[in-house]
């Protein structure tokens, strides 16, 4: 999110992108001992003028009230003079910096010098108020971004080195001391520490890693000295991954956005020609109306008809929404996800790594036919060697012997039901049930509960492995939140037997489940969702493995589990949640929520606050003053109300 929120006169082009003031947003920053020595000195130059306002009105030509005034009004103005200037060159006429100009210059041709200053004036202070609101908004995130490494102490040769992280290759040792942040995403070879994960994930209390753990880049280790073997290249490591979500957020535009810029582009000439209209035709039209009072009334039509409150705080409510969820570890990837989380209404779930924690044991082994557990657990873990399948992985675990390659030939994953190989020579089938099925391998148990591994050697039924899976300890308490936030219908999908899903669905209050389904019918389960779903309810998807990730895409919302869920997942989620907890679906609706109503507040009370000034600014009721005190303060309530999003329970 880098410099598309300079604060300045808005733009109003489709592009929104806001040429005016550059307030020194030069990457985020913004600096206010700098805004405020100019500032200063126009407001000490308009008091003097306003004061002393007839004494030097009444000099020669009223020369002295042009020395003190005019130097404030180009000091205070003239971001928005060059900025009006470089726009009607590159024929972007109706812009705010426009309407501030001709107010401005008018009021100074019929001599109403002050109020002509003060209508710069009152504005830049509006804007400073309006950077520093931008500025808070960006420290909500600033704690995210600031977690990039700068060193890696690399072992090379038995020699530690201080080196770019960026230059780290996948394989090398790096040493990560008490208190230095975690510069690369790697496994733990030696060491066990305490590590401050709060930037990465929201998660406030230390989480204790060890030996054969992996620690992601970002965290802070916090008490014990860790040696970690890189797993992944920085460009590719967790946070920066994080990093440059964060920093291109902005650039997908929620609907109420751009409705907001297509409406300024219309709305601004629309004002411009009414206020010409104010300026010439009641004088010709009406007796006794004077030119210099109408031009007066159109002029302060131009200063109250200012949709800064609006082009400014709504883009700002989005960002802060987007900061306030980042404080707790979930990015949101723009603003148009803001708006349709909000619509949420259908919340799909993964099981395996979402709801449960895809941290699976052998807890027994059956035999059949023959054949000894022992065989059994062998010929499986040597058959499953080949998979990084979590399944596989526990049996590989469980076995706990050497397997060479050449033990394993012919070997073949067969999608949503198991693999096929030959082991030491035999033909091994290790799966679930439909495998058997498939294969049409006799045997006579079906019905196992839990998540189970048929197996059969040389198509003669073996027997079967039980596998666990833990249920998430928050699954339960997100499922109740999403219930208490309006959400209708919370479903799981699931590759696992029927009995498992049906097991885990009750375990949390799942409105329904569908088991045994293959990644292509996870596709077409999600597509019935969604046709039944109208254009106000939304159906969000929540997984985390490389075949959620076609699911993902698909639904209205996909939502990826950041910390340990697949590259492919996170890169095509359209929010990530970096602490893997289900419980965080909710808080991110409600987060959406709240921003929305915010932003639908201030594009309300700017409307209504515009509307009725107009109205009195055309008969005559309301002077430059009001005008300026009315387009400055519904700015200035838009971005306060604005940051509250940033406070977000």
């Amino acid at each position: 999110m880098t410099s598309q929120h300079s604060t300045g006169c808005c733009s109003t082009d489709e592009g929104h992108n806001h040429e005016g003031h550059d307030h020194s947003h030069e990457h985020g920053e913004f600096n206010l001992r700098r805004e405020l020595i100019p500032l200063g000195i126009a407001i000490a130059l308009f008091l003097v003028g306003l004061i002393f306002n007839q004494p030097l009105h009444d000099t020669p030509g009223a020369i002295a009230e042009y020395a003190v005034l005019i130097p404030a009004y180009l000091i205070s103005g003239w971001s928005v003079l060059t900025s009006a200037g470089r726009n009607i060159l590159r024929g972007k006429i109706f812009d705010e910096n426009f309407l501030m100009t001709i107010a401005t210059i008018g009021a100074i041709a019929i001599h109403e010098l002050p109020e002509g200053v003060a209508v710069m004036l009152f504005f830049q202070i509006g804007e400073l108020f309006q950077g520093f609101a931008v500025g808070r908004s960006r420290r909500s995130i600033k704690a995210l971004l600031e977690v990039r490494p700068d060193t890696a102490n690399l072992v090379i040769g038995g020699v530690v080195r201080e080196v770019n992280p960026e230059k780290v290759e996948v394989g090398d040792t790096i040493i990560i001391k008490p208190g230095e942040k975690v510069p690369l995403d790697g496994e733990i070879l030696a060491g066990s520490s305490q590590v401050d994960t709060s930037a990465l994930t929201g998660e406030s209390v230390p989480r204790t890693v060890r030996e054969g753990e992996i620690i992601l880049a970002g965290a802070i280790n916090q008490t014990g000295s860790l040696t970690v073997r890189v797993t992944k290249l920085f460009a590719e490591s967790s946070i920066a991954k994080i990093l440059d979500l964060v920093e291109n957020a902005s650039s997908k535009k929620a609907p109420t956005e751009k409705f907001i810029t297509r409406f300024a582009r219309y709305y601004t000439p629309i004002v411009v020609f009414l206020s010409l209209a104010v300026a010439i035709l009641p004088p010709l039209l009406i007796p006794g109306a004077t030119s210099e009072q109408w031009v007066y009334r159109a002029l302060v039509l131009l200063v109250i008809s200012c949709p800064c409150g609006l082009v400014i705080s709504i883009p700002l409510g989005y960002f802060g929404g987007v900061g306030g969820a980042a404080k707790r570890g979930i990015l949101v990837k723009g603003s148009t996800f803001l708006d349709a989380l909000t619509d949420v209404k259908t919340v799909i779930f993964d099981k395996t790594g979402t709801l449960t924690e895809g941290v699976f044991q052998v807890t027994q082994v059956t035999s059949y036919n023959s054949y000894s557990e022992k065989e059994i657990l062998t010929m499986a873990a040597i058959a499953e060697s080949q998979s990084n399948h979590p399944v596989a992985r526990s049996i590989v675990e469980a076995y706990d012997n050497a397997i060479t390659d050449s033990d394993v030939t012919d070997y073949e994953e067969i999608p949503g039901h198991g693999i096929s190989a030959k082991v030491r020579g035999m033909a091994v089938l290790a799966g679930n049930d439909r495998l058997l099925h498939r294969e049409n391998i006799e045997h006579d148990t079906c019905n196992v509960e839990g998540t189970v591994v048929h197996l059969a050697i040389d198509r003669k039924y073996a027997g079967y492995i039980l596998i666990s899976d833990r249920i998430k300890s928050d699954a339960a308490i997100a499922i109740a939140r999403l219930k208490k936030a309006g959400v209708n219908e919370t479903v799981m999908l699931t590759g696992d037997n029927r009995v498992v899903a049906q097991s885990v669905a009750n375990q949390l209050g799942l409105d329904t489940y569908k088991a045994e389904l293959l990644p292509e019918n996870k596709v077409e389960a999600i597509e019935q969702y969604l046709l039944k779903s109208d254009k106000k309810s939304k159906v969000a998807f929540v997984g985390d493995g490389i075949n959620d990730a076609p699911v993902i895409a698909r639904a209205d919302v996909g939502m990826a589990m950041g910390a340990l869920g697949s590259d492919a997942a996170i890169e095509t989620a359209d929010v990530v949640l970096m602490d893997d907890a289900p419980s965080k679906v909710a808080e991110a609706i409600n987060i959406a929520r709240k921003t929305h109503t915010i932003v639908w507040q201030n594009i309300i009370l700017a409307m209504a606050v515009k509307a009725l000034f107009i109205l009195l600014g055309a008969i005559g009721l309301a002077t430059l003053w009001e005008a300026v005190f009315a387009d400055v303060g519904v700015a200035l309530l838009a971005i306060f109300n604005a940051t509250r999003v940033l406070k977000v329970n």
